[in-house]
């Protein structure tokens, strides 16, 4: 009997000392607060968005497609700064216009970032003092008939001296704030027409607006009107200067 007894005692005393200790334990431990929660949410969220876009880039092959990784990026890095923001009213749909490459490649690619597709892989002209088959000269200026770079928020759609039109919002102080004042809009023009790059080597160019082909311009003003995100992109110190992507955190 007095064994027993013995080794209870001695089961119970690490027992007896833990719950001794807890107290203690309890107390240097910080709580879980409903603010901590929710910034871990919000980081898990974040880091949710950014591994499903990684993978967007490729799971679309952007690449073979003439993407520019950077583009993506940064178009990615604006695109969720806009919508975090509340700035874009349509925010399923991104859109991207990459001058990294010629005019005789389809540079134009729509996103529908809902549900991870590629809408509209297409041709798009940059204004016509921006270079010849390359856009490598952008203005802010009115009646420089140069292409603007930067993000946009698409705004409503009209009928005006290029028919069917969209509106774009510029968003970037000195780089694109002034597209409204120089009615930078998207249209279709006859001279955006892949059989002139067998002719000449190049599309042709705009007073700085981003012209469509006629056969597919329709649908895509369609999809992208009323709030989305467009990121006009090219190669250079674009980045350093842009507020969007400095807010973004670049």
């Amino acid at each position: 009997m007095q064994s027993s007894f013995k080794n209870l005692f001695l089961v119970l005393i690490p027992f007896l000392l833990f719950l001794i200790h807890l107290p203690f334990v309890s107390a240097n431990v910080k709580p879980i607060t409903m603010v901590d929660l929710k910034d871990a949410e919000k980081m898990h969220t974040m880091s949710s968005e950014i591994s499903s876009n990684a993978f967007l880039y490729e799971s679309l092959d952007l690449q073979s497609l003439g993407l520019s990784e950077d583009a993506f990026e940064y178009a990615l890095k604006g695109y969720e700064f806009l919508k975090n923001s509340g700035k874009l009213e349509n925010d399923d749909i991104l859109s991207i216009v990459d001058f990294s490459l010629p005019s005789s490649k389809k540079r134009l690619f729509v996103l529908d970032m809902e549900n991870g597709q590629l809408l509209y892989h297409t041709f798009v002209a940059h204004g016509r003092n921006s270079g010849r088959e390359f856009a490598n000269q952008f203005s802010n200026r009115p009646e420089s008939f140069k292409s603007s770079l930067g993000f946009y928020v698409t705004k409503n759609t009209y009928f005006g001296k290029h028919g069917f039109s969209l509106r774009l919002e510029g968003k970037e102080k000195g780089i694109n704030d002034n597209a409204m004042k120089r009615a930078i809009v998207m249209h279709s023009a006859d001279y955006v027409d892949k059989k002139l790059i067998s002719s000449q080597g190049y599309i042709g160019r705009s007073l700085g607006c981003p012209a469509l082909p006629r056969e597919v311009y329709k649908p895509i003003i369609n999809k992208i009107k009323d709030g989305s995100c467009l990121f006009i992109y090219s190669p250079g110190n674009y980045a350093e200067k842009s507020p969007v992507l400095q807010l973004a955190g670049l």
